[in-house]
């Protein structure tokens, strides 16, 4: 995958999670943030539990979006070198 056409994947996931977590919808939020968790390499992807509470949700989002963002980060410098 080239460093544009991940770019855009990910843009457009970030909004969608950003309007999904900006009206309170914790769960479509977290199944967007597995969906993103897919685009990385298997070596940079989370370890994400199942969620099977929609309570838990928002502590869920919380916590692995901005563990996410990083792990973003670091597989666009790899494109970008690569």
């Amino acid at each position: 995958m080239s460093l544009q056409e991940f770019d855009a994947i990910i843009d457009r996931m970030k909004l969608a999670y950003e309007y999904a977590e900006n009206l309170g919808q914790y769960v479509p939020a977290a199944k967007i943030l597995f969906q993103m968790n897919e685009q990385l390499p298997d070596d940079l992807q989370l370890t994400f539990e199942e969620l099977d509470d929609p309570e838990a949700a928002k502590s869920f989002v919380r916590q692995h979006y901005t563990e996410l963002k990083s792990l973003i980060v670091d597989y666009r410098q790899r494109l970008m070198i690569s």
